[in-house]
């Protein structure tokens, strides 16, 4: 690729992740479906909290959390977000800056809303079910979006759960112009299932028109392309003319190039602790090799092993540094 200041530039919630452990009966009687995210008001947010166990907060979001993967693997990343003036977005900021992430957005335009907070709830088998209070991740919007910035990235990449907010949609699309004018582009993170439900005409049409790498586990492709299986889902990926990367868990991903369909095995994990940030991981893997020369095969054995990584312990971003896990997997 030609020279750019950064490899990838992601463009998404800036949020803080707070963990709990729970059990199914939990999720239940709180009326929460298993491994998926739900939007919360601030008060439904404050009643989940009081509910909760002990828990424990760390930085999070799902393109932040893949930008800071891509730095921990010793790439050059920058992020576009939204936090709030409170000390919540001062943590945020400060963590995604100390991994290596150049940071842009938030702390430039401020906004009266409180930073954003995700509480995660993980069952006994590693699952991780999600509810979003966005606060000042609905105030993203074109005025934030810095186009010599997009400019100077290889890949920008966009997440599907902006979607959810008007302004932050019509950033979306300042930002693919951007990067098209450029001569740049463009990847998007379908996010979650439900996300797609929301806005499949939507996701549709920018995939057509602006995507040219597609990130989704089975779920999010199937429900985008109204799919019941792989072929179908494949032939559909196909009339899209994009790059796509469909993640399944412990059976590994599925790589399309609009040409050819490849299959890697997931990288072998001793124990899954926490699957939040799997998929984001995943992409961090996958974009770092796609920006640095790899073929695709090595593209997606680098983001099994990033995954495979932060699926070990608690939290959505890299505890061992993933370079070093690169080197010892000769990837």
């Amino acid at each position: 690729m030609t020279d750019a200041r950064f490899d990838v530039l992601g463009i998404g919630s800036a949020i803080v992740d707070i963990l709990s452990r729970t059990d199914d009966d939990f999720l239940k009687i709180n009326g929460m479906v298993k491994g998926t995210m739900a939007l919360t008001t601030a008060e439904q947010s404050k009643q989940i909290y009081e509910r909760m166990g002990s828990a424990v907060e760390v930085s999070g979001g799902s393109v932040a959390n893949t930008v800071a993967g891509i730095a921990s693997l010793g790439g050059n990343p920058c992020f576009i977000g939204k936090v709030g003036a409170d000390k919540l977005g001062e943590i945020f900021a400060h963590e995604i800056k100390a991994v290596g992430v150049e940071f842009h957005g938030g702390e430039n335009r401020p906004t009266l809303l409180p930073t954003a907070t995700c509480l995660i709830l993980v069952t006994p088998d590693g699952q991780r079910t999600m509810n979003t209070f966005l606060g000042a991740c609905t105030e993203l919007s074109p005025a934030d979006i810095d186009a010599e910035r997009i400019a100077a990235a290889r890949v920008t990449y966009i997440e599907g759960y902006q979607w959810d907010t008007p302004r932050a949609k019509q950033a979306i699309r300042k930002s693919c112009q951007a990067a098209k004018g450029a001569k740049r582009q463009v990847a998007l993170s379908l996010s979650d299932p439900f996300v797609v439900d929301r806005h499949r005409d939507d996701l549709l049409t920018l995939i057509k028109d602006d995507v040219d790498i597609l990130f989704g586990n089975e779920d999010e492709i199937f429900s985008l392309y109204q799919a019941g299986d792989l072929d179908t889902a494949v032939s559909r990926l196909r009339e899209a003319k994009v790059l796509a990367c469909m993640t399944r868990g412990p059976k590994g991903v599925v790589v399309f190039d609009g040409q050819t369909t490849l299959a890697v095995d997931a990288a072998p994990v001793a124990k899954v602790v926490d699957t939040t940030g799997a998929g984001d991981l995943f992409a961090a893997g996958f974009l770092y090799g796609y920006t640095h020369g790899r073929d695709l095969t090595g593209c997606a054995r680098i983001g099994c092993m990033a995954a495979a990584e932060v699926i070990s312990h608690m939290g959505a971003r890299p505890e061992a540094p993933l370079k070093d896990l690169l080197a010892k997997e000769g990837l």
